[in-house]
């Protein structure tokens, strides 16, 4: 059996263009389907895919290991680099779904079966509308409970928030009084029956995050998301020392190397690898090994498409550090029309039990797919009141 081609299939999704990756075998009506979405690079991406296809195009794809360390060790540049990581995610993904296609069974069946009976999904404030999680206003803090109050409706019994605004290195109260707003209305509102996540988007510096994270500490936030950036783990350590909150990051690190530190300085209580950008399920399957040896919790990255989402379920089945999965599911209105999914999600809860359909359990309409070609995200630029560039 061999590979006889690495296409990608690009769909426009508002913020996002999903960047589906489609690897054919010699086998009549046997492929497997990945994802490479990375925001605002998606043609750097989709070169980086058409580069490394050189190298698994006529290989066994049965042979994912050996794959994947020639599309991370050869042509002499690593792929340390998130766009050529993306990349290689992007066919890993793919190749564990035509292995588990081979066999008959889903891919959690390949990694030892289930070792939970479901994986709970938290969303996104308006269920991944942009506006509603990124541009909520810094003067209606009743915005963020009617939006918490929509998604319990909906059943969800976590969502995360972008409490905390844009932030100069060293600020007033102003920012801090505002973020304390927006949580207790939402805690107000829903109770402390829900889990309730806090993403700084790591806008702000170790100090001020530091202030943040001990002024929400009293609304019992399920966790504390990225609240400096993620090269600083001295920072995350001394902000994780220093409140009960549990301290969360890794979105923006790219394989396990990079998450090493934070596991060895004790900087975090939950990693957040991004399957589609961290070297894909078989790098994803490595942290969290390294997590579960430190008693630290894995929750990936997963605001992209639904392959991410397939894929991150697939491994919470099968992996005992997995916490929880990110879910969006209202980011654009035909999100189900591009795609059949092996899963269903169980409204009370937001649960979703192991399936039984082979590899990643998902198909893409393609015809559906090409209604929505790409087309340029929409600019995200952040800056500072006295025109410096921030942290969007």
């Amino acid at each position: 059996m061999k590979i006889t081609a690495v296409e990608t299939l690009v769909c426009h999704a508002r913020m996002r263009n999903w960047i589906f990756v489609k690897v054919r075998t010699d086998q009549d009506g046997l492929w497997g389907w990945g994802e490479a979405t990375l925001e605002w690079h998606t043609r750097a991406v989709v070169g980086a895919i058409e580069d490394l296809a050189e190298l698994v195009v006529g290989e066994d794809p049965t042979r994912i290991e050996h794959l994947w360390q020639m599309m991370f060790r050869q042509h002499f540049w690593h792929s340390s680099g998130v766009v050529r990581a993306t990349a290689l995610s992007g066919i890993d993904i793919a190749l564990w779904d035509i292995l588990g296609k081979i066999h008959g069974v889903p891919c959690h069946k390949l990694w030892g079966g289930p070792v939970r009976d479901y994986v709970r999904l938290y969303g996104h404030l308006g269920g991944g509308k942009m506006e509603d999680i990124y541009d909520t206003d810094p003067a209606d803090a009743k915005r963020f409970a009617d939006l918490a109050c929509d998604m319990a409706a909906q059943g969800f019994t976590a969502m995360k928030c972008m409490a905390v605004p844009e932030t100069m290195p060293v600020e007033g109260l102003r920012p801090i009084k505002y973020a304390e707003r927006c949580m207790r209305a939402m805690r107000d509102a829903v109770g402390d029956e829900i889990d309730l996540i806090v993403d700084c988007h790591a806008r702000p510096s170790p100090r001020m995050g530091l202030r943040f994270a001990k002024a929400l500490e009293p609304y019992g936030l399920y966790w504390f998301e990225e609240p400096c950036w993620p090269e600083s783990v001295a920072g995350l350590a001394e902000i994780q020392r220093a409140v009960t909150t549990p301290i969360a990051t890794g979105e923006r690190l790219v394989t396990q190397h990079a998450f090493r530190p934070l596991l060895e300085q004790n900087a975090v209580s939950i990693l957040q690898p991004d399957i589609t950008h961290t070297g894909g399920l078989s790098e994803a399957r490595r942290i969290a090994a390294m997590a579960e040896a430190y008693r630290v919790a894995l929750a990936p990255h997963n605001p992209q498409g639904p392959l991410s989402t397939a894929a991150s379920l697939e491994l919470g089945f099968a992996t005992p550090s997995y916490l929880i999965c990110e879910s969006v599911h209202l980011d654009v209105p035909w999100r189900q029309d591009v795609v059949r999914e092996g899963f269903v999600v169980e409204e009370k809860g937001r649960i979703v039990r192991p399936g039984n359909r082979p590899g990643l359990g998902i198909e893409i309409n393609e015809d559906e797919v090409r209604k929505h070609p790409f087309q340029k995200e929409i600019l995200q630029r952040t800056f500072y009141a006295d025109g410096g560039v921030g942290d969007w």
